[in-house]
């Protein structure tokens, strides 16, 4: 199960920690990461160890973070290596996680792949540095090719800023350049979408 950040995930992340469920068998990995230590209040790390991994206690050996500490690029590098260690793939192959659970911005950008960024055409890598110029900085995200191919897709999207890129996502035309978050509701396989009442609010 891969896993975002962001303000939306912890009232989620509580109510999994909550649930009687087995938390043995699973393994954590990001969508994305910011560019800081697991110890930062940016971290997305971060949120999901104080919300979930703490309380559902999980352990270390099931947690696979991107390492936010790290120059970007070798942060990208050592996580596609633990991605492909994990699920055994062969040079070319991509991995299909069972869950991805995705976010959405006011802009539309799911994972770190903001409106324009090249990455967005990208269908054959597992991860990437990019550069979020409206953020001026760097972050380690999944590509799109590993977003679309999970087996289970699950967005949560809160707040009165989303309901516009909402509406858009659903109705405008695919334009994944502009919209992002399309790229999953389009191509990917079992999506599931859950809203607040602002969220959803100009959706018909």
């Amino acid at each position: 199960m891969a896993i975002s950040g962001g303000t939306s995930p912890a009232l989620l992340f509580d109510y999994l920690a909550a649930a009687h469920f087995r938390w043995d068998r699973v393994h954590l990995f990001w969508v994305d990461e910011r560019p800081v230590p697991p110890d930062h209040a940016e971290s997305n790390y971060r949120l999901a160890e104080e919300h979930l991994i703490k309380k559902a206690r999980i352990l270390g050996r099931q947690i696979h973070r991107i390492h936010g500490e790290m120059e970007p690029h070798e942060a990208a590098e050592r996580y596609i290596e633990e991605i492909r260690d994990f699920f055994n793939l062969q040079e070319g192959e991509l991995p299909h996680f069972d869950i991805i659970h995705q976010g959405m911005g006011p802009d539309a950008h799911t994972a770190s792949l903001f409106p324009g960024d090249p990455h967005i055409e990208d269908r054959e890598g597992i991860a990437a540095a990019v550069y979020v110029e409206s953020k001026q900085q760097w972050r380690v995200t999944l590509l799109p090719a590993v977003l679309m191919a999970t087996k289970h897709t699950v967005f949560l999207v809160t707040g009165e800023d989303k309901a516009e890129p909402m509406r858009a996502v659903v109705d405008e035309p695919y334009d994944p350049m502009k919209y992002p978050a399309q790229m999953s509701t389009h191509h990917g396989r079992k999506v599931s979408w859950f809203l607040d009442k602002a969220a959803a609010r100009l959706i018909d």
